[in-house]
C-alpha cells in the first residue's frame, strides 16, 4: 500500500493552485471529450464550480470574462470549447513587458534627496523679494536638518551654504549671510523629545479633567 502512495512533487504541476488538484482533473477530463458538445457542458459546469470556489470575483466587474479566460489557461489552451468572450492567447500570457523607465538621479549629495533640488529649481523661479528670500532659508533649514540625519553630528551653517550654493548653480549665495540657521537641536529635538534613555517612547499623561476640543 505504500508503494501506491502520491506525493505532490511526483503530480501534475498545477497552473492556478487556487482551484486545487480536482478542478485540474475536471478540465484534463474535459479536454479529453470527443464531441464539442459534451466539452462545451463540461466548460460550463467547470465555471460554475469556479465561481462557487472564488465568490470574490462575484464583485469583480466581467468576472466572467476572467472565470473563462482562467479555464482556458489552466487548459494550456488545448480545450475546444466554445466560450462567450474572446479566447487569450497564450503569446500574449508569456510576453514579457516591457521595461520601465527609471528616473536617473545621481546627485552629488545624495543625504539632501532629490526633492531639495526640485525646491531649488522652483526657488530659481520666483522674484526676488520677501517670499523668495523665506523659501531659500527653509530649503536652507531642510538642508541642514538632513544633513544631520546623515551625519548625526553638528554642522556648521557655512557648509550648508557652501552646497547650496553649487546645487544652484551658483545663483543663490548666502555665503555671506549674517542670518543664521535653526539650531542644530531645534532641528532634531523632533527626534529626540518623544525618546528616553532606553529607547522606549514616552507616553503623555492627560489628567482626567482635561478638556477636549
Amino acid at each position: 500500500m505504500i508503494d501506491d502512495l502520491e506525493y505532490n512533487t511526483e503530480r501534475e504541476h498545477l497552473i492556478i493552485p487556487e482551484y486545487g488538484r480536482h478542478l485540474q482533473k475536471m478540465i484534463n477530463h474535459a479536454k479529453t471529450r470527443e464531441t464539442k458538445e459534451e466539452r462545451n457542458k463540461l466548460a460550463k459546469a467547470i465555471i460554475s464550480v469556479m465561481g462557487n470556489l472564488q465568490p470574490h470575483l462575484r464583485d469583480v466587474p466581467d468576472f466572467q470574462h476572467k472565470l473563462w479566460d482562467q479555464l482556458f489557461i489552466m487548459a494550456d489552451f488545448e480545450l475546444d470549447a466554445d466560450s462567450p468572450y474572446d479566447m487569450p492567447s497564450k503569446e500574449e500570457l508569456t510576453s514579457r513587458p516591457d521595461p520601465l523607465n527609471y528616473p536617473q538621479n545621481h546627485p552629488k549629495y545624495r543625504f539632501y534627496g532629490n526633492n531639495i533640488k526640485t525646491m531649488i529649481d522652483v526657488a530659481l523661479t520666483w522674484e526676488t523679494g520677501e517670499m523668495k528670500e523665506a523659501l531659500v532659508y527653509t530649503i536652507a533649514n531642510h538642508m541642514k536638518k538632513c544633513y544631520l540625519n546623515w551625519n548625526k553630528d553638528s554642522v556648521e551653517d557655512t557648509v550648508i551654504f557652501e552646497h547650496l550654493f553649487e546645487l544652484s548653480n551658483g545663483e543663490i549665495d548666502l555665503r555671506n549671510s549674517e542670518e543664521d540657521l535653526s539650531d542644530s537641536s531645534s532641528l532634531l529635538r523632533t527626534k529626540t523629545k518623544y525618546s528616553n534613555k532606553g529607547g522606549k517612547k514616552s507616553k503623555k499623561k492627560y489628567s482626567s479633567n482635561r478638556k477636549r476640543y
